[in-house]
């Protein structure tokens, strides 16, 4: 028998517009991914449950958003998030790609409402007690959420979110009877009733989904938001080269463009034409952004798309670290896909681990040390980030890759729940530089990087300060990169 006693309260920032989570009366600082399916074809066993939920707790992950474009896991999935100690936020299985709006079902003439949402009013008022009472007495359940997107797409089409019974009345209603307590936010992203009318919903709402061009992952778009949290962040990255076997025919694996197997196991949108949202020559375009140019042969194809989603996803984490309290948190796309395919996640279907599993399982230490942007000015600031809820003694280091020489050092008290800002750091407009990063803390070793300037970067050279990369505290094989 599992049980578990927390009081998780969600408090409204006047300050910010937004939400914090807090638990137990310590405010929590979100480090989450989505999650979509364990497995499409619903092959689900508890070992996979167990495995998948703690590869988030091995990356020092504290929330996971069961995403509305997917379904209700079974209980031993929120068993394993309760045994891992993972807060939950669920989604109800409705996603903006239904963009549509409720209404009353017995209007037979309102076939633009009906054709989103079940016919049948008392078969959804049914489904919707079944789910929460059957996850209601979770522990790591953290907040109820609406639907995914669908406040956007209200705005989108002149119609107010205020005016959608199904998250503004129903899903309420059903939630006062079953579980009365819990947190509930209407919608991801929310649009508030102040907001309703905005010309840029996407981009003036607290939280926000920052999809956007999905072009170089230092560009205005990820350094200029306004989110106080971001739901649903992501970036592409090639499978291993042993994956790919796996699901690609031997005289398909190379080249990619245009071939049906590849195109067939990408994500298309069903609403977007293959020119628009071909998802494989997506990532190539990534790997071109950082590099220069697009590798010729497949393992090197993989090891390169695996470094740029790695830096990329890294950056994401930590920029959003450095914005603490000002942004809340961040919930990334995504940890694990529900079948073999090319995507945003860092774990494949067959547990299969790309390059920025290590670097975020870094990245996300609850004391980090993080280098930050330059800004407009000529430094880059050295900053220790504690989300822990005790003042921590670091002992940190910083080296420049190339000639092992020693730039900043020093011991630093840092308070509970806080970022400190330790050092600065000339930096250049010219400088294309790796940093290693290492510290102790609590008697354990940690290592991380920070690569300074602008792409393009040389792909043989980037090869060489991996290996320095993957020798640092938490090491892992820089040769296994991509295979």
């Amino acid at each position: 028998m599992q049980f578990g006693v927390r009081q998780l309260t969600t408090v409204w920032n006047k300050k910010t517009n937004s939400r914090e989570i807090r638990c137990n009366g310590q405010k929590v600082f979100i480090k989450g991914g989505n999650w979509i399916a364990s497995d499409e074809m619903l092959r689900c066993s508890k070992e996979r449950y167990d495995a998948e939920v703690r590869y988030h707790r091995d990356m020092n992950l504290n929330l996971i958003r069961v995403w509305g474009g997917g379904l209700t896991e079974r209980p031993e999935f929120y068993d394993a998030c309760d045994k891992y100690g993972l807060l939950v936020m669920q989604d109800f299985w409705v996603s903006g790609d239904c963009n549509g709006r409720w209404d009353d079902p017995l209007k037979k003439e309102d076939t633009t409402a009906r054709r989103n949402y079940p016919d049948d009013h008392a078969l959804l008022l049914e489904s919707l007690e079944d789910q929460i009472k059957m996850l209601r007495n979770h522990a790591s359940l953290a907040i109820w959420c609406g639907d995914n997107e669908i406040d956007a797409f209200y705005c989108g089409r002149g119609l107010s979110p205020s005016n959608n019974r199904l998250t503004r009345e129903v899903i309420p209603q059903v939630l006062h009877r079953c579980d009365p307590f819990r947190a509930y936010v209407p919608s991801s992203p929310y649009v508030p009733p102040c907001l309703e009318g905005s010309s840029n919903v996407w981009g003036n709402t607290p939280e926000q989904h920052l999809w956007g061009p999905r072009g170089y992952y230092k560009s205005p778009f990820y350094l200029q938001h306004s989110a106080h949290f971001i739901g649903e962040i992501g970036y592409h990255g090639c499978n291993n080269v042993s994956s790919i076997r796996r699901f690609i025919s031997p005289e398909h694996l190379w080249p990619w463009q245009q071939d049906e197997e590849w195109l067939a196991h990408s994500v298309n949108h069903w609403r977007h034409t293959r020119n628009d949202r071909d998802r494989i020559q997506l990532m190539a375009n990534q790997v071109r952004e950082l590099f220069g140019h697009i590798p010729e042969d497949l393992e090197t194809f993989a090891l390169a798309s695996q470094i740029t989603q790695a830096e990329a996803k890294k950056f994401f984490i930590e920029s959003v670290r450095l914005r603490k309290w000002r942004t809340s948190g961040l919930l990334w796309w995504n940890v694990i896909d529900g079948w073999p395919q090319f995507s945003d996640a860092i774990v494949d279907y067959y547990f299969g681990k790309k390059l920025a599993y290590e670097y975020i399982r870094r990245a996300q230490c609850p004391v980090a040390v993080v280098i930050g942007e330059p800004g407009a000015g000529k430094h880059l600031p050295v900053v220790v980030c504690n989300d822990t809820l005790q003042p921590a003694r670091v002992c940190y280091e910083v080296r420049d890759a190339d000639s092992g020489e020693v730039l900043a050092n020093g011991t630093v008290q840092v308070p509970a729940n806080e970022n400190w800002q330790v050092a600065r750091l000339r930096t250049y407009a010219s400088d294309q530089r790796l940093y290693l990063l290492s510290w102790e803390t609590g008697g354990q070793h940690y290592g991380n990087h920070y690569l300074a300037g602008r792409p393009p970067f040389a792909l043989e050279r980037y090869r060489g300060w991996l290996k320095a990369i993957a020798a640092l505290p938490r090491e892992f094989d820089a040769e296994a990169v991509g295979r």
